[in-house]
């Protein structure tokens, strides 16, 4: 999800990462906190929509996020349903789905470098207790590139197996994505201990 930075010119795209980012949790924890009942639920949507309205990114953008967190949402409501009952399940899973939500419009509106930047400062006063805030922050911006390239990896798989006439039988789609993927692993080891990262 991090890497869907889409560009714009709005306020939010305009605002710095770090107090978008602070705002954004604040929201989210607003959320989380509020007892379980349908009227969360519905606070919970509102505020979701809202945002992307308020955003300029607009109800297109989403439900494109809505699309690609379809499972989450089937999967959670399933999970609620079977130990609550039908409000505990729907005002839980909203509070889940919100949540997940406006991180999305928080990585929509803002670049992976400014969000590294700010995560960075962030960890400063850190480096007092022996914490290197460059290397955390490294860490994670490949951490957050490794996603984007290993959908590139299965997507490659699937299509080289379906080029070969290979069914899509999941056994044999996991041996060559896990061989491919260790060997990416395997590169970027190397490329980081040629520019001294150990």
């Amino acid at each position: 999800m991090i890497t869907l930075y889409r560009p714009g010119s709005g306020w939010l795209h305009r605002a710095p990462a770090g107090p978008k980012a602070l705002g954004i949790l604040i929201v989210v924890l607003a959320i989380s906190l509020l007892p379980t009942s349908w009227w969360t639920a519905g606070i919970a949507t509102t505020v979701t929509v809202l945002a992307y309205l308020v955003s300029g990114l607009g109800l297109g953008e989403l439900g494109r996020q809505l699309l690609l967190i379809r499972w989450i949402i089937t999967i959670t409501v399933a999970g609620q349903l079977l130990f609550l009952d039908v409000e505990s399940a729907v005002s839980n899973t909203s509070r889940i789905v919100a949540a997940i939500l406006l991180a999305a419009l928080l990585v929509l509106s803002t670049r992976v470098a400014d969000l590294l930047d700010a995560f960075e400062r962030v960890l400063q006063p850190l480096g007092r207790f022996g914490v290197d805030p460059s290397r955390i922050a490294l860490m994670l911006a490949v951490a957050i590139n490794t996603v984007p390239v290993l959908a590139r990896l299965a997507t490659s798989v699937r299509e080289a197996q379906r080029a070969r006439g290979a069914g899509s039988n999941l056994v044999t789609f996991v041996v060559p994505f896990l061989v491919v993927s260790l060997k990416h692993a395997d590169e970027l080891g190397e490329a980081l201990t040629a520019r001294g990262v150990r």
